[in-house]
């Protein structure tokens, strides 16, 4: 078994990010690595560039990225971290498999549609194309599984529908078609000004977001101002029904303390938000201050963060090459 997930280097990650993404990955390292598997996690700077962004932040979010994966617990002794350009290889393949593609294919994809908006004609055609990069970062590793939500199922069959036409079209059995892996449902973390919202470092409210960068005191004001309800908190999750905010609060404790909604509510039942903000806060403090300490002594020692970069290209490149190989043999490229 070989999980291989990407995330694009995004800059000021926030709780949202920690609990839908991260916190994910690192759970998915133990419990894989536990049954005998593999991980490999990349930075996907190539796809961070199918919107346009200035160079020097690129380069710093794909640092950041890196400081905070290892900060929350992926371990690069454990698991192979790398990002994409140090591996030529996932722009190679990329190419080969766009010449096995189809157009009706990227036609169907709804994220082209959803990103692009109104404005499909001035969309870069890396953002029209990026689903084939996604699926050389997985078929270049044979990855078994890939971890997917919902709004990526649709790229991962495009993955095995392009694996199965390169091995009928050249007569090989190359490429391993990769299942998707089902982890535990991520949370859906909302604005804490406006519970309608989802937790954005767009928003221009600095009191909306919980940055991991936030120091102690910060969270727990954040925590302590965030916008809520008179009412005490219901014993059930139906009670949180047409009540976003107070939803929102108890889905943050539960994801920081691996708690299910109901759980936290059994305790808290009948208590007010005056009672719980501040147990929610300490929670957070305790949960994401080592994380902040951490990914903050690895961003002062960049050097760090590039040997960890370099180590995990290395592997993830001895990995890739044979595959790549076989894949120009396939296709008559090699003499």
């Amino acid at each position: 078994m070989r999980v291989v997930s990407g995330i694009k280097p995004t800059g000021n990650l926030h709780l949202g990010n920690y609990l839908g993404a991260v916190k994910q990955w690192v759970a998915m390292q133990d419990e894989v690595q536990a049954s005998g598997g593999e991980t490999m996690f990349f930075i996907a700077d190539l796809h961070g560039l199918t919107e346009w962004i200035a160079p020097a932040e690129l380069r710093a979010n794909t640092i950041e990225m890196t400081a905070t994966l290892v900060a929350a617990g992926i371990d690069p002794a454990r698991s192979i971290l790398f990002n994409q350009t140090r591996v030529p290889a996932h722009s190679e393949l990329s190419w080969l498999l766009n010449n096995v593609a189809r157009v009706g294919w990227l036609n169907r994809m709804t994220q082209f549609k959803d990103k692009a908006g109104k404005n499909r004609e001035g969309a870069s055609v890396g953002l029209y194309d990026y689903p084939v990069l996604m699926a050389a970062d997985v078929l270049l590793y044979n990855a078994t599984h890939v971890p997917v939500g919902e709004d990526q199922k649709q790229h991962l069959e495009l993955a095995r529908d392009i694996a199965t036409k390169f091995n009928t079209d050249y007569a090989t059995e190359l490429f391993t078609l990769p299942e998707p892996l089902v982890s535990r449902a991520a949370p859906r973390i909302m604005s804490l000004r406006d519970a309608g919202a989802k937790m954005s470092k767009s928003n221009p409210s600095e009191m909306s977001l919980i940055k991991l960068i936030d120091a102690d005191d910060v969270i727990a004001d954040k925590f302590r101002k965030a916008k809520t309800d008179p009412d005490v908190l219901p014993g059930n999750v139906e009670g949180l029904d047409g009540r976003a905010e107070a939803k929102n609060l108890v889905t943050i404790f539960a994801a920081l303390a691996d708690r299910t909604p109901a759980d936290v509510l059994a305790e808290y039942e009948g208590k007010g938000f005056g009672a719980f903000k501040p147990a929610l806060a300490d929670l957070a403090v305790a949960t994401l201050g080592p994380i902040r300490d951490e990914m903050t002594r690895l961003l002062d020692d960049a050097a760090a963060i590039d040997a960890i970069l370099d180590r995990g290209a290395e592997k993830a490149r001895d990995l890739a090459a044979p595959v790549l190989r076989q894949a120009q043999e396939a296709m008559g490229l090699v003499v």
